[in-house]
């Protein structure tokens, strides 16, 4: 079954009085329970395409369908719904709430989505244990390392449960071991939960645990390899 699906999909930026095309025509399909990596150099529509897939922007032609609704033809408050409940986004920057502790900020997905607030600190308590952060949960961002602000936005993203996770260059901020553990956690998710990830990386590391290597280039696909399991 696939879970995304990209039809054609195409986008160009204006840079000034210059436009750039950041995809030329892409069309993917993703089954459910992928652990997939696209990558590329810097500039070649990796993050364009993982944004798209989001539903953070909107080609200016294609079609992307996530879960089998197209969302060129959902509303703003059902593509909002869509991505509240279905996919789990985790930001090169973290994009943490510096005001919320950790607890506060794994939390907040969730009373996005109305759950009671009992449930919500018992979800959010486990959740931080399993990414080794017990004991901090009241640690507000700036009170945490890179490495701990990371494993903070990995929790938030899947704490909800999500049937898709969307990584944008995961490991870039985290050491080697940092980037090993959390790789781990996220392939063992993969595996037991079969929550479908896609990452947009060019770190060696991320590539190598991917089972399926898409590698994006000038805004096309340029190979696409699917690995033994």
């Amino acid at each position: 079954m696939n879970i995304v699906e990209t039809v054609d999909v195409k986008k160009t930026y204006q840079q000034g009085k210059v436009e750039v095309s950041a995809l030329g025509g892409v069309s993917l399909s993703i089954q459910k329970g992928s652990f997939v990596a696209l990558a590329g150099p810097s500039g070649s529509g990796k993050t364009t395409l993982l944004n798209m897939i989001g539903g953070l922007d909107s080609p200016d032609s294609g079609h992307i369908i996530i879960n089998g609704n197209m969302l060129e033809s959902l509303s703003q408050a059902e593509l909002a719904d869509l991505r509240l409940h279905n996919i789990g986004f985790i930001f090169q920057a973290y994009n943490l709430i510096p005001v919320l502790s950790a607890l506060e900020n794994v939390e907040f997905v969730m009373l996005l989505q109305g759950i009671a607030s009992a449930e919500r600190q018992n979800r959010a308590i486990a959740i931080l244990d399993d990414v080794g952060l017990e004991g901090m949960y009241n640690r507000r961002p700036a009170e945490l390392s890179g490495g701990q602000q990371q494993r903070v936005a990995v929790a938030r993203a899947i704490v909800s449960n999500p049937s898709i996770i969307l990584a944008d260059e995961p490991t870039a901020n985290l050491d080697s071991k940092n980037g090993k553990g959390l790789l781990q956690m996220m392939k063992k998710m993969n595996e037991e939960k079969k929550v479908t990830f896609i990452f947009s990386t060019h770190d060696r590391m991320v590539i190598d645990y991917a089972r399926r290597l898409i590698l994006i280039r000038d805004g096309l696909v340029a190979d696409d390899t699917v690995r033994e399991a």
